[in-house]
């Protein structure tokens, strides 16, 4: 205990991680905020009362904000920042479409951020998710292994659970990687997927597959589509709270995670979807994962298109 975390944005991304983070037990305490007035705080009141049938004792704490820092005070001192903030996907969207209007707020969110708490590990969930975790460094001004993005974990299990889906199979069985961007340059790694410790191209056909791989690059849209009126954040905010987990307990878990790459895969100079080794600092290190040629040159693929993209928010 002794840890603090923030979650800005009370939404269902927002709120729903907070939860996570509280049950988890192994914070001190999360704090919740939003600009809508009174939100944080109401949501922040019914997540305390539920301390005691869940048996948690970590302490939520609601804070309106305001654009003028107003409010950022009780987030100081914060080990790890996860950021929500920004418009979700409505259904015939991208995630690049989101580009400049969550800029300009993470842009802001982040600025009112670091004043308070200059030490943090800040993850960002906000999309589009590459460019947004790139942004996030260039306004803290945070050394790159301090700034990292959700998507890989993300990604995985919904190709996880695809893959366990069909061929009805218990999930825990199924041993799935996604590596590249958050959206349509995704890389799944089908070579270093496997059930019961079979590799999964021994199992389903090449076809089969790349269908099951198409389905996890759509996962989210598919979720958008049907909603009608928001997007994911079941399973996105399990991914961020695991993350948020591991650094608080500086466990070294290895996880899918957007990441600065500098060297690794003959990559450099950018924010990408990779195996990272977490822990108190961040990104203690990028683990380089086995990879077929194909893969291989998939994933360079990814990485240009993603710097391209990451090199325009910088005036953002």
């Amino acid at each position: 205990m002794g840890k603090k975390v923030t979650v800005v944005g009370a939404g269902f991304y927002g709120s729903t991680t907070a939860q996570r983070l509280a049950e988890f037990d192994v914070f001190d305490q999360v704090v919740l905020t939003d600009i809508v007035e009174g939100k944080p705080e109401g949501l922040a009141l019914d997540m305390n009362q539920s301390r005691t049938i869940e048996g948690f004792e970590t302490k939520v704490v609601g804070a309106t904000t305001d654009n003028e820092g107003g409010g950022y005070d009780k987030t100081a001192g914060s080990d790890v920042i996860i950021i929500t903030a920004g418009l979700p996907r409505k259904p015939g969207m991208s995630r690049m479409d989101l580009l400049e209007v969550n800029a300009k707020i993470v842009r802001g969110v982040t600025e009112n951020l670091v004043k308070h708490s200059p030490n943090a590990v800040i993850i960002v969930v906000s999309n589009p998710l590459d460019e947004m975790t790139a942004l996030t460094q260039l306004a803290s001004q945070f050394p790159k292994n301090r700034v990292l993005g959700q998507a890989g974990m993300l990604d995985t299990a919904r190709f996880t659970n695809f893959v366990a889906e069909e061929l009805d199979v218990p999930v825990g069985s199924v041993k799935t990687l996604t590596l590249g961007s958050h959206g349509d340059t995704m890389v799944p790694v089908p070579s270093q997927s496997s059930v019961d410790g079979k590799p999964l191209a021994d199992l389903l056909p090449a076809e089969k597959v790349e269908e099951l791989v198409t389905k996890t690059r759509n996962g989210g849209a598919e979720i958008v589509a049907l909603l009608k009126t928001g997007s994911a954040y079941y399973a996105p905010s399990a991914a961020a709270a695991r993350m948020a987990k591991a650094v608080a307990e500086d466990s070294g878990a290895v996880m899918p995670v957007c990441a600065w790459v500098d060297g690794e895969y003959g990559i450099s100079g950018v924010y990408l979807g990779v195996n990272a080794k977490i822990g108190a600092e961040g990104v203690k290190a990028v683990v380089e994962t086995p990879l077929t040629d194909t893969e291989l040159a998939n994933l360079k693929e990814a990485a240009e298109a993603v710097r391209a993209k990451q090199a325009d928010v910088a005036d953002l």
